[in-house]
């Protein structure tokens, strides 16, 4: 199979870093929404100068900012990170920022460019995650994806004095390259 560009999709593509985005996703830390289901830490808002280096390359990590291909809006970042590559494995992490682009499927464009990025470039065989219970978009985003439930962490995310279970998906690349639509 041969795909014509490996960063773009139908809507968004995979992006580099750029200077003037720290700006941009320095306002998202505003958003408590935002950060609650992203990342299971503090809901914290980080200084322009700890956005500034988000993103830095690593070894066991790859990121992206997500850029809409139309007006190249920056509306998200989506990484696969934890790589460990003796076992060809990583973690996905995505977030939506930019709220006029949530709930439009974009996440699920994301997911997808992702993906196809982790298996067919990065050589992985299986991209997993974690999301937290009541993130109940995401999960269904996942699921569409391919993702499949392998377990929970019980009352592992404590949130308003109640607490939830944090989810964890995966997929294999057998399941990517049997599902794949290119």
């Amino acid at each position: 199979m041969t795909i014509e560009n490996l960063f773009y999709g139908d809507r968004i593509k995979l992006s580099a870093v750029r200077e003037e985005d720290a700006e941009t996703m320095f306002k998202w830390g505003e958003d408590a929404e935002y950060l609650r289901n992203v990342d299971t830490d503090l809901a914290l808002p980080y200084t322009l100068k700890q956005m500034e280096s988000e993103g830095s390359p690593s070894s066991n990590e790859v990121y992206f900012r997500l850029r809409t291909l139309e007006d190249d809006v920056l509306i998200g970042f989506v990484a696969i990170h934890g790589i460990e590559w003796n076992n060809r494995i990583g973690q996905l992490a995505i977030g939506i920022g930019n709220t006029d682009y949530r709930g439009k499927g974009y996440g699920a464009e994301a997911v997808r460019l992702i993906l196809r990025y982790a298996f067919y470039e990065l050589n992985l065989n299986r991209v997993g995650l974690d999301v937290i219970e009541y993130n109940e978009q995401a999960i269904r985003t996942y699921e569409k994806a391919g993702f499949q439930h392998e377990g929970r962490v019980r009352s592992a995310v404590l949130r308003d004095g109640n607490s939830y279970d944090r989810i964890m998906m995966g997929m294999l690349y057998s399941e990517w390259n049997e599902s794949v639509k290119v």
